[in-house]
C-alpha cells in the first residue's frame, strides 16, 4: 500500500511582542537551542512526516536556513517561505507552495513540546475524520461574558477544551477552505479549525494532547519551558 504523503507546516513568523524581547520568540534559546529547534526536531524525527515547510518572518529566510536547518541537518525541510500579515495569511502562503500531498499538519513553532506520539495519534484520527485538532480538556471553570462584562453562562467543563497544534487536515479540504476564506471577510479567524468549520461546515475531531504542549509567548512561559526541559533530563 502506498504511504500517504504528510507535510508539516510550522509557523514561525511571530514578532513576540508579549515576550518583551528584541529577538522573535521562536529564536529565543531554551537550554542552548532556539525554541523553534524543538518543534522542527519532533517532526523531523517522526516517521509519519515526509516534508516540513517553515513559514518565517520577513527577512528571516537566510537566518533560519543557516542557524537552524543547515546547522542541525533538518533534511526534511523542503521549503522556507515568508509569512503574511496574519496567521491565516501565513498558512495560505504555505498551502500555495504545496504541489501535492495527502495530509497537512499545521503547527505553531512556539510550541516546542509537541510529542511524536501525539503526531501519530493525529495522523490516525485525520485518516478517519478528515480534520482534527490536538487539544486538552480545560482544568478551569470557564465563564462566557455578555457585552457588559457580566457572566452570561457557564459551560459544562467536561465539554470545554483548550485547542493546541498541530491541527491536521486532508490537503484538499484545508486548501478548499482557505481558498474560500481568502474571498471573504477574514475577521476573527484564530485557528485553522475555524476556517474549515466556517467555510465548509465540516466537523473537526478533538484529539487528546498533553498539557506540556504550551505556546511560549511570555517571559513566564520561558520559565515553565525551561522547567519542562529540566524534567525531561
Amino acid at each position: 500500500m502506498k504511504k500517504e504523503k504528510c507535510i508539516a507546516v510550522i509557523l514561525a513568523g511571530g514578532k513576540g511582542k508579549r515576550m518583551e524581547s528584541d529577538i522573535p520568540k521562536q529564536y529565543i534559546e531554551l537550554k542552548g537551542k532556539p525554541v523553534l529547534y524543538y518543534s522542527i526536531k519532533e517532526f523531523q524525527d517522526c516517521d509519519v512526516i515526509d516534508e516540513i515547510i517553515l513559514v518565517v518572518g520577513e527577512g528571516e529566510i537566510k537566518y533560519c536556513k543557516e542557524k537552524l536547518v543547515d546547522k542541525y541537518s533538518f533534511n526534511k525541510v523542503s521549503d522556507i517561505i515568508e509569512g503574511g500579515e496574519e496567521r491565516y495569511h501565513s498558512v495560505y502562503n504555505a498551502l500555495m507552495v504545496i504541489e501535492k500531498c495527502d495530509y497537512v499538519f499545521v503547527h505553531d513553532g512556539a510550541r516546542p513540546f509537541i510529542e511524536e506520539q501525539v503526531i501519530h495519534n493525529a495522523f490516525i484520527n485525520v485518516k478517519e475524520f478528515k480534520a482534527c485538532v490536538i487539544a486538552v480538556q480545560s482544568k478551569d471553570t470557564v465563564k462566557i461574558a455578555d457585552e457588559a462584562g457580566f457572566i452570561s453562562n457557564t459551560p459544562n467543563r467536561n465539554r470545554v477544551w483548550n485547542i493546541q497544534t498541530p491541527q491536521v487536515f486532508e490537503y484538499d479540504i484545508i486548501r478548499r477552505a482557505y481558498d474560500l476564506l481568502m474571498k471573504t471577510n477574514c475577521e476573527n479567524i484564530t485557528d485553522d479549525a475555524m476556517v474549515v468549520e466556517n467555510m465548509l461546515n465540516l466537523k473537526v475531531k478533538l484529539v487528546q494532547g498533553n498539557y506540556e504542549n504550551i505556546k511560549v509567548t511570555t517571559p513566564s512561559d520561558l520559565i515553565i519551558a525551561n522547567a519542562f526541559l529540566e524534567g525531561k533530563k
